[in-house]
């Protein structure tokens, strides 16, 4: 059973930065996804088991940064220039049945229980 364990949420004003952490049960290909009030729930960023690559949404591109510590099995998303807009909960997830990342939220069998990140404007 995997088990991801989120922290690092948090209110923040626009223009503020916050670092998320997602504490995994082993390695794996990981991504973030978001889901705000009366909104579907969509792709922020990915990274693969090994770190090699990663993947943004268009939305967020040149302000976070997705990382990970694989000593740790550890993944970080640095939130940097925050916008009102992302206000969201910040879900992380993980992929057990493929090595490539993926943004279709479809893709990853596994899910922490969310961070709440709020940025004032």
């Amino acid at each position: 059973q995997v088990q991801l364990v989120e922290s690092g949420g948090g209110l923040v004003q626009a223009g503020g930065s916050l670092r998320l952490s997602c504490a995994a049960s082993g390695r794996y290909t990981m991504g973030w996804f978001r889901q705000a009030p009366g909104k579907e729930r969509e792709f922020v960023a990915a990274i693969t088991w090994s770190g090699g690559n990663t993947y943004y949404a268009d939305s967020v591109k040149g302000r976070f940064t997705i990382s990970r510590d694989n000593a740790k099995n550890t993944m970080y998303l640095q939130m940097n220039s925050l916008k009102p807009e992302d206000t969201a909960v910040y879900y992380c997830a993980a992929r057990v049945r493929g090595d490539s990342a993926t943004r279709w939220l479809g893709g990853y069998e596994y899910w922490g229980q969310g961070t709440q990140v709020t940025v004032s404007s």
